[in-house]
């Protein structure tokens, strides 16, 4: 499999996730179902039935996060020496060009996008046109509603 890319933060982020998973709700989902047990018959009981369905979710989302975490290739962007160039982890101030509007995104790995913290995924399609690119270029970003220019104003290693 492939490495995938992932910043410091993310990989905090799912390894205190899967912290929490295997020590609180592992535990609290085996409780669950013990006591679900105790009220009798299990084919018509919904406690019970509700407690393993969240308990194949817990255990399949554990699984999850450790596949991402064995073939994560955590990069932190502040040990690289800074540059104008945009690469994955740097945070981007772009100028939309037709409008004049300046909006700043960080280029994470695709399980710590979230647009209105201002991550998007190095796999979008502004992520993919922005990489390589640098301080001053015209970046071209094509959407469904047709293409849109960018200027690159400023890249942070943040």
């Amino acid at each position: 499999m492939n490495r995938v890319p992932m910043t410091v933060e993310g990989a905090e982020a799912l390894r205190s996730e899967l912290d929490n998973l295997k020590k609180v709700e592992r535990p609290t989902v085996v409780q669950a179902i013990a006591e679900a047990r105790e009220h009798g018959d299990l084919k018509e009981n919904a406690e019970y039935h509700a407690a393993r369905e969240k308990q194949g979710f817990v255990e399949g989302r554990i699984q999850d996060i450790e596949a991402k975490l064995s073939h994560a290739q955590v990069i932190d962007v502040k040990s690289i020496e800074p540059s104008d160039k945009v690469i994955f982890g740097t945070t981007v101030t772009i100028i939309h060009l037709d409008n004049d509007t300046e909006v700043a995104y960080k280029i994470v790995g695709d399980d710590e996008a979230d647009v209105k913290k201002q991550k998007i995924s190095v796999n979008s399609p502004i992520a993919r046109a922005l990489i390589g690119k640098e301080v001053g270029d015209i970046v071209v970003v094509n959407t469904p509603s047709g293409a849109i220019e960018y200027e690159i104003e400023a890249v942070k290693h943040l």
